[in-house]
């Protein structure tokens, strides 16, 4: 901003004075100032890891009727510098308000990613700066009375006057639509913040979070807490009005349901997976419990028919293991049962076959003990 290769070109473009020779090599300079400053910076963002773009870039994509302003009077303060003997500190404080370079090497920032918005932005507030840079001297000099050339015919100089007032409005009228549209945006961000402040206020209800897009004239609010009932939320939409938000649209998210919705959020996937992945570890635990109950229930089912049939069989166990077999991986049923009077042979093998029917399983592996009743 402050070598500033531009102010030069633009100030003495040679409009004021009607000098053609001096507007021909004013703008051969310029449109080599402007170029070389274009190319530099693309090639610049080119080669640069660095491919974000940060607040000083997106400040100048955006232009409107405050930067016509700052050029219009920019141009002032530079051109009464310049046909000043005391200039002072002046033309660096111009250089550094109307900001020339800068809008050029965003333009080429836009150009090196591929992001056309962020070109045409950065060049029109480039061609703003220029034109009323330029106004600003025509204006100036015409008022000091400079002494300037005129044009062999009076038509000439009046088809020249034309050119300028249309390049003057055709630069002016999209900053003017840019400029409301900015006060536009910033009325309706106060106001949907104090709509927020004064109404969005639920019972038993925390605002996790409030989005309000200025573009489409959104607000969206997430709140966790209790349900919010549909008439409650209708009441607080019919608000709206109250806070000049009328073609507004208002948008209630609740808890978890947002969650869900939310694809955006990597912390919000996060959050999900481990909490399906806990629920998928409850689910495993109840299912292991629910085995070993009805585990439990079957043993004590089958020693109460056992104990039936055999009334001095004193404990029985039943489990379920696993075996490795040649290798292999099976489910086997192991069984201890132990008496106070020897089962003989015939009915060992008779409890065996039963089991196994009861179990529902050929995989059986029955141990039979005997304890000795001690006679006083």
């Amino acid at each position: 901003m402050l070598v500033s290769p531009l102010m030069g070109p633009i100030m003495g473009l040679g409009l004021a004075i009607n000098d053609l020779a001096l507007l021909r090599k004013s703008f051969f300079n310029y449109l080599f100032a402007a170029g070389v400053g274009l190319a530099t910076s693309t090639l610049y963002f080119l080669i640069s890891p660095i491919n974000e773009a940060h607040s000083e870039i997106l400040a100048r994509t955006s232009p409107n009727i405050y930067d016509v302003l700052i050029a219009f009077f920019g141009g002032l303060a530079g051109i009464l510098a310049t046909s000043s003997r005391q200039k002072g500190n002046v033309i660096p404080g111009v250089a550094i308000a109307t900001a020339l370079m800068p809008p050029l090497c965003t333009a080429g920032y836009g150009l090196a990613t591929l992001q056309f918005p962020f070109f045409f932005g950065a060049f029109y507030l480039f061609l703003i700066n220029t034109v009323f840079i330029a106004l600003a001297t025509l204006i100036t000099t015409r008022f000091l009375k400079f002494p300037f050339k005129h044009l062999p015919e009076a038509k000439d100089e009046l088809k020249a006057k034309r050119i300028v007032l249309g390049v003057v409005i055709t630069t002016l009228l999209p900053s003017i639509y840019f400029g409301y549209d900015i006060v536009q945006q910033n009325n309706f961000q106060e106001s949907a913040n104090k709509f927020v402040e004064n109404e969005a206020i639920f019972p038993d209800d925390y605002l996790l979070k409030k989005n309000i897009d200025l573009k489409n004239k959104s607000i969206t609010l997430i709140y966790g807490g209790q349900f919010i009932e549909a008439n409650a939320i209708a009441l607080l939409k019919s608000k709206l009005p109250k806070y000049n938000l009328d073609t507004s649209a208002l948008t209630v998210r609740q808890g978890f349901a947002y969650l869900k919705d939310s694809k955006e959020s990597e912390q919000t996937n996060q959050l999900t997976l481990a909490l399906t992945e806990k629920e998928n570890q409850i689910q495993l635990l109840q299912n292991q419990l629910d085995s070993l109950n009805s585990q439990n229930k079957l043993t004590k089912q089958i020693f109460n028919e056992l104990k039936t049939q055999y009334p001095s069989v004193q404990s029985f166990i039943l489990q379920q293991v696993f075996n490795n077999t040649n290798k292999e991986q099976s489910l086997i049923w192991i069984c201890n049962i132990k008496s106070n009077t020897k089962i003989d042979g015939k009915e060992r093998k008779k409890i065996k076959e039963w089991l196994k029917v009861r179990v529902n399983s050929s995989e059986l592996l029955i141990d039979f003990t005997e304890e000795q009743v001690s006679k006083k």
